[in-house]
This record gives C-alpha cells, sequence and structure tokens, in this order.
C-alpha cells in the first residue's frame, strides 16, 4: 500500500460530537403549579393557534369545563356552525353570472323564464319556418353521388334532373362515335344518379 497516494490527502475525519445541552422544562401555566407541562391545550375562540400548557391533572380539569361557544347566543352558534361547514370562507352561488341571466330573461315579474336559446323569443311561426329551413344532412354516398355530378349538396330535383341528361348525352357511347374511353364516366354518372334515385332527392 503506497502511503505517499494523493488519496490518503482528501480522507476527512469526523468531528466528536458536542455534548447535548439539557433542556428546559417547562412548567403548568396554571397558577401555583410548578408541575412539568406535557399536554397543551387551546386558549379558545379568538385565539386559534394559541396554546396553555398544563401538567396532566390540570388539563384533564381544563378539557373537562372548556366550552368553545361559551357567551354566543343561539343565533350565533347556528351561524357558526353553517360557516364551519366552508371552512368560514366566503361562498356565491353557482351558474351563470347575474348580468348574463338578466340579459336572456323574457317577461317581468312571475312570467319571466329563463331562455337561453331564444326559444320563446320568436314566435310559432317564425321557429317552423326556421326548422324548415333547416335541411337533413346528406349521407356520404349522396354527397359522393352530387361530386359525381358536379353539383353542390343543396341542389334541388330538377337540377339534378337535367344535370344528368346533359351529362348522358354528352358521354354516352353512341354521342362520342363508339369511343369506349368514355365509357367508366358514363357508368359512374349512371350509377350516382341511381343513389339520388334510391334516397328520394329526384
Amino acid at each position: 500500500m503506497d502511503l505517499n497516494s494523493p488519496l490518503f490527502d482528501r480522507i476527512r475525519v469526523r468531528k466528536a460530537a458536542a455534548e447535548p445541552r439539557p433542556q428546559q422544562v417547562r412548567t403548568c401555566d396554571h397558577p401555583g403549579c410548578g408541575a412539568a407541562a406535557e399536554h397543551r391545550a387551546p386558549k379558545g375562540r379568538g385565539k386559534e393557534g394559541q396554546y396553555w400548557q398544563f401538567c396532566l391533572e390540570h388539563v384533564r380539569a381544563y378539557n373537562h369545563s372548556y366550552n368553545y361557544f361559551a357567551g354566543m347566543d343561539d343565533d350565533a352558534v347556528v351561524r357558526h356552525q353553517k360557516a364551519d361547514a366552508v371552512g368560514h370562507r366566503p361562498t356565491w352561488s353557482m351558474g351563470v353570472k347575474a348580468g348574463a341571466r338578466a340579459q336572456w330573461r323574457r317577461g317581468d315579474g312571475d312570467q319571466a323564464a329563463f331562455d337561453p336559446f331564444n326559444l320563446f323569443g320568436q314566435t310559432a311561426s317564425a321557429a317552423h319556418a326556421a326548422t324548415e329551413e333547416r335541411k337533413p344532412r346528406l349521407s356520404v354516398a349522396a354527397v359522393k353521388a352530387l361530386e359525381t355530378l358536379e353539383l353542390e349538396e343543396g341542389a334541388d330535383a330538377a337540377t339534378i334532373k337535367a344535370r344528368y341528361k346533359a351529362l348522358v348525352k354528352r358521354f354516352h357511347p353512341d354521342a362520342n362515335g363508339g369511343d369506349r374511353s368514355y365509357e367508366t364516366r358514363f357508368q359512374d354518372i349512371v350509377r350516382a344518379y341511381g343513389v339520388l334515385r334510391s334516397l328520394n332527392l329526384c
């Protein structure tokens, strides 16, 4: 073993531990008692977080006579218990804010109603007309068939029939001198029109 190795220069030795200091024993807070205070007791309402230090005999006597609500009337006790349910923190009602709620109300007094979708803001005939204007969504097959006929989704039956007749005349093999290169396109047009007829769109 090489005693001149630089590793031995870095060895540290722990210092001797200091001798423990004697702890001072706290005495009981009860007047005239000099016993060791090993138990704590709350000081009471309005002094939360503060404690008395008592010996076992006096902490038992204190706990036996302790009343947090001493000096409070019944209403104050009830209010305190309700506030205790939420940790004595301020609360507010959940839901729509008062300003937004007033904006959506219709009518006055007892006839006021919450109407967020403006259902009662328009007459029955206007609501019926708005429903009539909405058209059902088309299936994927119907959309593809309309694209094949080079039409938009909102095309009516007369437009679909007119476009079909025009495309048939244009891509029919007889109209192209027997050229079979348009045959696939012609078959797609006929198939698309059949899909639209099966869906009662034309």
